[in-house]
Formats: C-alpha cells, structure tokens, sequence
C-alpha cells in the first residue's frame, strides 16, 4: 500500500508545483520605459571672425593684433577685411601669421605699392598693389585661401556695398583699398569698385554674414579732430574716413569686442610710423584679451 501511495504523493506534490507563482516572472505592465543615458553635451568652438578697418597707413596695427591673439591661443577661423584691413586680411587668411607679416613690414612703403598714372579718375592704378597681394599669396584666388576671406567694396555705380569671397585675391583687395581720387577705380566683370570704407568701414555685417558667432572688430579710424593731415593725399583718406564715421559706430554695435588701437597722431600715408602702429595694435589687443576670453567662455552654441 505505501509503494502505492508514495509515488501517487509525489505526482500530486509535482502537480501543485506547477501551479505555484513564478518569483521571479514580472508583470509587463508595470514595467517603466528605460530612461536615456545621460551624456555630456560636446564642446563646440565658436567660430571667430576678425572684422579689420580701413585706415591706410595704420593699417599696420592689424599686424600688432593678429600677433597677440595668435600669443595667446585665440585663432580666428574668418578674416574680412575693408581697405587696409583686406590688404593684412587676405595675407592672414593666407596662411601668413602675424610673425611673419611683421618681418615684412621693413619692405613695404608708399613706393613698393604705388603706380602713378596721369588718369583723371586718379593718381595711383592700384596693379602694383594686387601683384603684390598675389605675389605672396602664390596666386591663390580668395576661395582657395586657407581661411575663409572677404574684401569689402563700394560699387561706384550703385553706392552699394559689395562682398568679394571668390576670385582674383590681389583684384579684390586693390577693389577694397582704391580711394577716390587716389586710386583708379577697378573694374571687375563691367563694374567699376572703390574703397569699401565708404560703404563699411570696419566689416561686421559681412563677417556676420559668414557665419560668425564671435566677432572681434578692429577699428583704426581716428576721430577727424585727432588725425594728422599733411598734403593731398592725408586729406582724401581723412575724408573718407569723415564719410564713414557714422556708419561705423552703426555697425560696430553688432560687434562683440571692438578693438580700437592709438593711431590718432598717424597720418594715413604716414608709412615710417608704421612699426609704432604695429606697437599700438599689440597694445590695444593685449588690454581687450580679457573681454574676447569672456565671450568665447560665455558663448553657448
């Protein structure tokens, strides 16, 4: 009777335990959606534009702001330049660095880029300017440049301001730099160009246009009562420098920083005091650094 009941209590004892919850089975309704992995947002660069202005012979303080910046680590990624600026511009968005434009400096007068001519539209054709523009740049056109780079003119036809961002560099730069009445206005597919400065002394708005996040203005134009005037040509840069005046405090309110070198006391065509504008130009970035960190510490892309 046990041999009978035994294995008869095992099949029941077997039976029940299929019967029995799982401990480990759980209710899919009651299950929570899997949260997503938090993960730390990359770190995107702002992109840094130099916005250089026009100012002939003072130019040459560009040269002081690029060589401090690139002392301190802050490289532009764009380069836009009006008149002088695109003269310093297109070489820095070039490849050359502020060291090495310095190193030029030595070799670059009024005689090394005038051409004179007896035209009527002006005393000075500009090509002497644009070949050496080209020279050093190997002949790249602008959309070739290792940065990307703009010159800013003034169609004389329409008074419009136009951006050159493709082409023969050195002719966009000679556009950018041909003030009335000094150079020969440039030609260029049927229209005829002349100094940007007219239309945008310090270029923020194109650098904007660029895709810009962060532009760093640098403005030589001195205040007319500050400037000194000796001869024909001091006054025809002085009076391009008047026409843009307001323009240029409007667009420099969209500037982030806004650079203002000491050139006052140096004439527009007053090319031995160039390496005191390059000391300027050194001075006057070294004092904005800690505005320029600010802002690319605060931007959020």
């Amino acid at each position: 009777m046990r041999r009978f009941l035994l294995p008869v209590f095992l099949l029941a004892l077997l039976s029940a335990c299929t019967t029995l919850p799982d401990a480990t089975a759980v209710d899919p309704t009651k299950i929570k959606p899997a949260e997503p992995v938090k993960t730390a947002k990359p770190y995107v660069k702002p992109k840094i534009a130099l916005a250089l202005g026009g100012g002939a012979a003072k130019g040459f303080a560009h040269i002081g702001v690029i060589r401090t910046l690139e002392a301190n680590g802050i490289v532009p990624d764009i380069v836009v330049g009006t008149s002088a600026g695109s003269v310093v511009g297109a070489l820095y968005a070039g490849g050359l660095s502020g060291n090495e434009m310095l190193s030029m400096v030595g070799q670059v007068n009024s005689d090394s880029i005038a051409d004179f001519t007896f035209s009527t539209k002006g005393f000075i054709k500009g090509e002497e300017l644009q070949s050496f523009v080209n020279r050093l740049l190997h002949n790249r056109p602008i959309e070739k440049l290792p940065k990307p780079f703009a010159a800013v003119a003034t169609d004389l036809r329409t008074g419009r301001m136009v951006t050159f961002r493709q082409g023969n560099t050195g002719q966009a730069v000679r556009a950018s730099s041909s003030v009335p009445g000094v150079f020969e206005p440039v030609i260029i597919s049927g229209a005829e160009y002349v100094d940007g400065g007219l239309t945008s002394p310090v270029p923020v708005r194109a650098a904007k246009a660029m895709g810009a996040d962060i532009v760093i203005a640098i403005d030589i134009s001195a205040k007319p009562s500050n400037t000194k005037v000796n001869g024909m040509l001091d006054i025809l840069l002085q009076t391009v420098n008047i026409m843009g005046q307001s323009i240029s405090n409007y667009e420099m309110n969209d500037a982030d920083v806004v650079i203002r070198p000491a050139v006052g006391r140096i004439g527009g065509a007053d090319f031995d005091s160039k390496y005191e504008a390059v000391s300027a130009g050194e001075k006057a970035a070294v004092a904005a650094l800690p505005y320029i960190r600010q802002k690319i510490g605060n931007w959020k892309g």
